[in-house]
């Protein structure tokens, strides 16, 4: 079987970089992308023949046509370059917002839309989105992160939708805490504090802040279960990575069907009468 091609975005630590060190290992081509050239270079001269690193900011729409265009063949894309955000809602700018939607969102949606057209010439293809489990349950201090997030799942979970006819698959990878950079001393939040928040969206600041270094997931076997999924014969559209996120998926579930039991005499009664 020929090598598959994968591009990744984001490879230049945490899971980008640990999948695209797994794919390589594994046999598969790596075209990842960075947003520094000396780490271009030093990824291009240890990895000659397996990858090859590319510049590329996902909130660069043209350069983002560009690159994809450039690639002859693409057989799995992996959005995973985004960014985190802590704050309370009513914290966060407009701005700050925006900065958030634009590398978790749209830079996503546009990967997306410029390697389908590939995807659907060769009638194949997989496409893994990083999404997060807070992109299924939301968290005080974590709203604008989780609505980027649940953004990115309400159009992969249509895409998928829409593509599996032509031989396309998309997966959504919903990871909890991981042993990454995300929680370090870099992660953005709101510049403004509002102190009636303190106990909400305050405290999740300190304790997101605090997990860093701590946190039970693991990027090396995180890799290796995408690379599973990516190579199954039935993918799962969702595959959620670590036992946080399966204690907190099933809250949400539990949650929606609760408000859905409860309300179903309402929900009936508001219909036109045959």
């Amino acid at each position: 079987m020929d090598k598959k091609v994968w591009l990744i975005t984001g490879i230049s630590s945490g899971l980008g970089k640990a999948l695209a060190e797994a794919v390589m290992n594994a046999g598969d081509y790596v075209i990842g992308t960075f947003r520094k050239d000396a780490q271009i270079e030093a990824f291009n001269l240890v990895n000659r023949g397996r990858g090859h690193a590319i510049f590329l900011d996902v909130t660069d729409h043209e350069k983002i046509e560009k690159v994809v265009s450039d690639i002859k063949r693409i057989d799995v894309l992996v959005n995973n370059a985004g960014i985190g955000f802590i704050g309370a809602v009513e914290e966060t700018s407009t701005e700050e917002t925006r900065t958030v939607f634009e590398a978790n969102f749209f830079g996503v949606l546009k990967m997306t839309q410029a390697v389908l057209p590939k995807m659907r010439a060769q009638n194949s293809g997989h496409i893994v989105q990083i999404s997060s489990h807070g992109g299924i349950k939301a968290f005080a201090g974590f709203g604008i992160y989780n609505a980027s997030k649940f953004a990115l799942e309400g159009f992969s979970e249509a895409l998928a939708q829409e593509v599996a006819p032509l031989g396309i698959k998309v997966s959504l990878i919903e990871p909890g805490p991981f042993r990454t950079e995300f929680a370090s001393s870099g992660l953005p939040e709101a510049k403004k504090v509002i102190y009636d928040y303190a106990d909400t969206a305050g405290a999740f600041r300190s304790k997101l802040k605090g997990v860093h270094g701590k946190q039970e997931g693991d990027p090396k076997k995180a890799a290796l279960a995408i690379i599973d999924l990516v190579n199954a014969d039935n993918p799962s559209l969702r595959l959620p990575l670590g036992k946080v996120p399966l204690m907190t998926i099933q809250m949400k579930l539990d949650s929606v069907k609760a408000d859905l039991e409860y309300n179903r005499e309402v929900a009936e009664n508001v219909v036109f009468k045959s």
